[in-house]
């Protein structure tokens, strides 16, 4: 039965105690980690968020009550404990941050008792996540969970800090917005009081923000929930979380300046890295070139290597026709790799054709400097000799080529090389390569949609210098947008502003509006570009992205308290979930069951 905590006080946290505190008496309360009864000597490991510390009930000095009190103890009861640190009268555990000292009890409080858990709650746990994710509440009582949100918590209050001083004010803007059509799906929100009408759950604030530019707030940020109706993946959550900022009178190496010293000061608080300034720049096509991908993990080499000039003249006919069809030859070098097996390059190949490739062309080069090839007899001596010295290849290299159109190739390579720098051992999550690209297209094709979208969203200012290609060639026109990346990892993106009104209806009419269409979509924002618009930019970061890189973690839901799953349900709360008939008939919504796919032998 639960006792009262009536009259205590917890004095400390469990691991805030040290050597510093022998002699003192304190009040501790939390969770049992572990109980282990050696027959007149109990000694009873107590958690909270801190840490863990020793309590000792021991025969002769512990009051029997109080032992006997202490030996039925279980694991995730809720204790408090009054009692004196002492030096541990054992061995030191080097391993625990409270591994010198011990608590002598006088006092045991059961505050709560507790069924045994479904899982241990211990660190790195090998239960599986449907289960943790289930009972949540437990899962959140790991110790390397907790640090994950602890860290997450600094990260944020460090940013808020950083932004008052730089003098941004912190703005709220609204959640219940319009849906707008472009970039990914909105959640929609249903009205009551104007049936048939719906808000939309914020993608970002985009609009919002350039609107308080627009009202002369001059450097606004935002810790942000926003929410996209999206497929997921490992870091991926349909509601995410944002530090969302914008400045007034600033273009792209303003904006860049105040983040690189926000992330210089946060991985130097969190984690006592020095970030070396000024980060790496590098435009979106060198990107593309040298690493097969716009958020280019460079860690490690193995850049692309562009071959089609070495190979034009080549009978070998997957070459060939790539490079009729206006497509280009590339390829990787993976070091040391010439002695895989065959079922390895294999495996390989059919990674590739997941990212549209038909398959993958390669030269093993073994280290007596043999050559093994999947085309070598429709090439010359030559020119297989010309093709392995334009790779560098040197013995015992491995040599993978892809040939198609310039996006198949980019992103077969790139994703490939990701793929073996992992089979290769050759990504440490100890460092932190920071890199700026820069200068992405503006638009690009869809050919699902058969027109030009926004690569960013419809506010990015062109180039200056590319805005006479608007009209003649709007695939040719670089944006002034910039995306931070980490270790291959997007973790926040930007852009200049159009704050000019014949430039952003230039750019409606390139993404296929008409002028109703673009002043019911975004009325407000054009006629608030009429009364005077600074020159403005802005960036919003992944927090949740960001805090996992930091944490050394593989999955944003290690880092977000109650995250969803790939389905985008929760499996503690089984939302979403069904509503009664009344709330439907309230919001004038009739739900239609989805007819089944008829047998295809009907």
């Amino acid at each position: 039965m639960a006792e009262s905590m009536t009259g205590l006080k917890r004095t400390h946290r469990c691991a805030e105690l040290s050597e510093a505190n022998i002699g003192e008496k304190v009040t501790i309360m939390g969770w049992v980690q572990k109980n282990r009864n050696k027959g007149g000597l109990v000694f009873v490991d107590v958690r909270d968020r801190s840490g863990l510390i020793q309590v000792v009930f021991e025969e002769g000095s512990t009051d029997k009550a109080l032992l006997e009190k202490a030996a039925k103890l279980r694991s995730e009861f809720v204790v408090a404990i009054v009692g004196t640190v002492e030096k541990r009268s054992g061995a030191v555990n080097e391993n625990l941050a409270t591994g010198a000292i011990e608590i002598k009890p006088e006092e045991l409080r059961i505050l709560s008792e507790s069924e045994t858990p479904p899982f241990p709650i211990e660190e790195n746990s090998k239960t599986k996540e449907e289960v943790r994710l289930k009972y949540r509440f437990l899962d959140l009582r790991r110790p390397d969970i907790q640090r994950n949100l602890m860290m997450r918590s600094r990260v944020a209050t460090l940013a808020r800090q950083f932004m008052a001083k730089e003098g941004f004010l912190e703005i709220e803007t609204p959640f219940l917005i319009k849906s707008t059509p472009e970039g990914a799906r909105d959640y929609l929100v249903p009205s009551r009081i104007h049936p048939g009408s719906f808000y939309a759950l914020p993608q970002s604030p985009q609009i919002f923000k350039q609107l308080l530019m627009c009202s002369g707030y001059d450097r606004y940020f935002q810790i942000v929930k926003c929410f996209r109706d999206e497929d997921l993946r490992a870091d991926r959550q349909p509601e995410f979380t944002q530090i969302d900022m914008e400045l007034s009178f600033v273009d792209v190496d303003d904006v860049i300046d105040i983040n690189e010293r926000l992330l210089a000061h946060l991985f130097k608080d969190v984690l006592d890295i020095d970030v070396q300034l000024p980060i790496q720049r590098m435009t979106w096509q060198e990107a593309m070139d040298r690493f097969g991908s716009d958020k280019p993990d460079i860690r490690f080499g193995m850049e692309l290597v562009n071959v089609t000039e070495t190979v034009k003249d080549s009978e070998f006919v997957v070459f060939k026709n790539a490079i009729e069809a206006g497509g280009t030859v590339r390829g990787i070098n993976a070091k040391g790799q010439g002695g895989m097996a065959r079922k390895k390059i294999d495996k390989l190949v059919d990674f590739a054709k997941g990212y549209g490739a038909k398959g993958l062309a390669y030269i093993a080069i073994h280290e007596d400097g043999t050559v093994k090839s999947s085309f070598a007899k429709f090439m010359t001596d030559d020119e297989m000799k010309a093709l392995i010295e334009a790779m560098g290849g040197e013995n015992g290299d491995l040599l993978l080529f892809a040939a198609d159109k310039n996006k198949v190739v980019w992103d077969t390579l790139g994703a490939l090389r990701l793929e073996l720098a992992r089979q290769m051992e050759l990504l440490d999550k100890n460092e932190y390569k920071f890199l700026w690209v820069t200068e992405f297209p503006l638009l690009e094709w869809s050919e699902e949609q058969n027109r030009f979208t926004a690569m960013h969203h419809p506010f990015t200012m062109p180039m200056e210098e590319d805005l006479q290609y608007i009209d003649s060639d709007p695939g040719r026109v670089r944006a002034k947008a910039y995306d931070i990346v980490l270790n291959g990892n997007e973790i926040g993106g930007g852009s200049v502003r159009i704050f000019d009104q014949d430039i952003q209806s230039k750019m409606f009419k390139v993404l296929g509006f008409t002028e109703e269409q673009a002043q019911e979509q975004f009325g407000f924002l054009l006629t608030a570009f009429k009364y005077g618009v600074p020159p403005h930019a802005g960036l919003a970061y992944g927090l949740d992205r960001l805090v996992m890189l930091m944490a050394k973690q593989d999955s944003i839901r290690d880092v977000i308290a109650f995250p969803k799953v790939k389905d985008a349900s929760d499996l503690m709360t089984e939302a979403p979930g069904h509503v009664d008939a009344k709330q439907l008939e309230e919001l004038g919504i009739a739900v239609v069951a989805k007819e089944e796919k008829k047998d295809d032998a009907e």
